[in-house]
């Protein structure tokens, strides 16, 4: 997702519009790699971000189905069990899902139908355009949920975080402990 993120800022803060020797000054403008190596980094790196979301949904596909049942019988007054941080927590789940779902199909649009600039897409009625700007803020949105959900799990990150390393680092304890001059083996005398 890091890697999809940050050249799709790339490409948000350096458009392509414009012409060398034009008022453009990004015109051309190297940032670490060539604007075609920027685009296959974004193409490939969401490719591999809607595979890992459809693996990462299927695991967690019992919390899903929970998370709607709660959801639908809240909304009905059937119960309440969500507080007010978990009906946050789920809004902003919720947020980062449809984003990336928008994102994602438009993305196979683009791949599957790479018409030029203004060309309407035989399967949708938008022009190209139109479906870029959507994309574009889709992904503003995923990335801006995705930072504010990883800022209300921080204290389980670094909980997790924390006993994965503490339990790489521990040294191993022998099986069988020597005796201290301070303990009585069982073999001595005394």
């Amino acid at each position: 997702m890091v890697l999809a993120s940050l050249s799709g800022i790339y490409f948000l803060f350096l458009p392509v519009g414009g012409y060398q020797g034009g008022r453009n000054p990004w015109y051309g403008v190297k940032i670490m790699f060539t604007r075609q190596t920027w685009d296959l980094l974004h193409t490939w790196a969401g490719a591999a971000l809607i595979v890992i979301a459809a693996v990462h949904l299927s695991l967690h596909w019992y919390w899903v189905v929970n998370m709607a049942k709660r959801l639908w019988n809240e909304l009905t007054g059937k119960c309440g069990y969500m507080n007010a941080r978990g009906r946050f927590n789920l809004v902003v789940n919720a947020v980062i899902g449809f984003s990336f779902l928008l994102a994602a199909i438009i993305s196979l649009n683009f791949l599957y139908f790479p018409g030029g600039r203004g060309a309407t897409s035989p399967a949708i009625l938008f022009t190209r355009g139109t479906w870029d700007m959507i994309h574009t803020w889709s992904g503003v949105v995923m990335i801006v949920a995705a930072l504010l959900h990883f800022v209300i799990h921080w204290k389980w990150v670094t909980k997790v975080t924390r006993n994965i390393f503490t339990l790489n680092w521990k040294p191993q304890q022998a099986a069988i402990s020597q005796p201290t001059s301070l303990e009585v083996s069982p073999t001595s005398d005394r």
